[in-house]
């Protein structure tokens, strides 16, 4: 497939900006200094990511249109749930302004947070044309890459406002951080590994058997779906592509995590900083891989 930047901008902001708001809704009160400039920082970078996505739309202004059918669109119920996750963040905002912790609207942010995430993840999980995304770890990677791009924000913000991680909190982000690299390296292996699970032959209606070749091409030059669909990544370029995103997701925070741990005396929050916008560049990375080795079996035509 071939990547849209915007498409990319949308699951890496928002997925960074749900996955802040969850941890600052599952904060205690003692944090609370820090949790109005989260709200504030989640939504702008949720906002961003939203409105991002609509330039991947051949007419943006129709967008409104895609709310409508919730009742069998993972789009429509990604866009529904997208827009809900305003009222609690704005309920729990108007509390704290007023001297107030207000549990249930962070009850209803952290929930609705999450399942706009599943919703987004699901959008691809749930097309049958390309393979790579009905896997299985594509939704616990979704979920994953959500929650660890936005508890390094929380933890920036936490630092940022005086209150330092723990060595429980560091030893938490840093076994985050190792699922994460598990899953996603799992995801890969198995991906690289399997058949596509239709070939020319069942298409036709023939036996497992029978060699189906291509007489001619359909087409003398490119169109839309050679473009869009035929998108090909040399595999020398992915497995260096892979690498990079695991350094940056994974390797570079786990490593300021240790340095923290080693040195709970030191300043936490240049290390924090690093270790989040480490994670946000791998998840940019990841998610461009995400798109440019997933196989649209249209292809098989070509």
């Amino acid at each position: 497939m071939h990547p849209a930047f915007s498409v990319i901008f949308f699951t890496a902001l928002s997925g960074a900006g749900y996955g802040l708001w969850f941890w600052l809704a599952l904060a205690s009160t003692g944090d609370r200094n820090a949790t109005l400039p989260g709200l504030a920082l989640g939504f702008v970078l949720v906002s961003i990511g939203l409105l991002s996505s609509t330039l991947h739309l051949g007419k943006p202004l129709r967008a409104w249109r895609a709310f409508s059918q919730w009742r069998s669109s993972w789009l429509s119920r990604e866009g529904l749930l997208s827009l809900l996750c305003y009222a609690p963040a704005l309920w729990l905002a108007m509390s704290l302004l007023h001297g107030n912790d207000n549990g249930g609207a962070r009850v209803l942010l952290a929930i609705s947070s999450l399942a706009t995430v599943v919703c987004t993840a699901m959008i691809y999980a749930s097309l049958k044309p390309i393979p790579a995304w009905r896997h299985p770890l594509v939704l616990p990677v979704y979920l994953a890459f959500a929650t660890s791009t936005g508890g390094w924000l929380w933890l920036v913000l936490r630092s940022l406002y005086g209150v330092p991680p723990s060595r429980a909190g560091i030893l938490a982000a840093v076994m985050a951080a190792a699922l994460l690299w598990a899953l996603k390296s799992a995801c890969w292996r198995s991906i690289d590994h399997a058949e596509l699970p239709v070939g020319r032959t069942s298409a036709l209606g023939l036996s497992a058997d029978r060699e189906v070749r291509v007489f001619e091409r359909p087409h003398t030059e490119a169109n839309y779906l050679t473009r869009e669909m035929g998108f090909v990544l040399a595999r020398k370029h992915s497995r260096k592509l892979r690498g990079l995103s695991v350094v940056f997701f994974a390797l570079i925070p786990m490593l300021c995590a240790l340095i923290l741990w080693a040195f709970p005396q030191g300043r936490a929050l240049p290390w924090l900083t690093i270790a989040a916008l480490s994670a946000l560049i791998g998840t940019f990375v990841e998610r461009w891989l995400f798109f440019a080795e997933a196989k649209h079996l249209v292809t098989l035509y070509y």
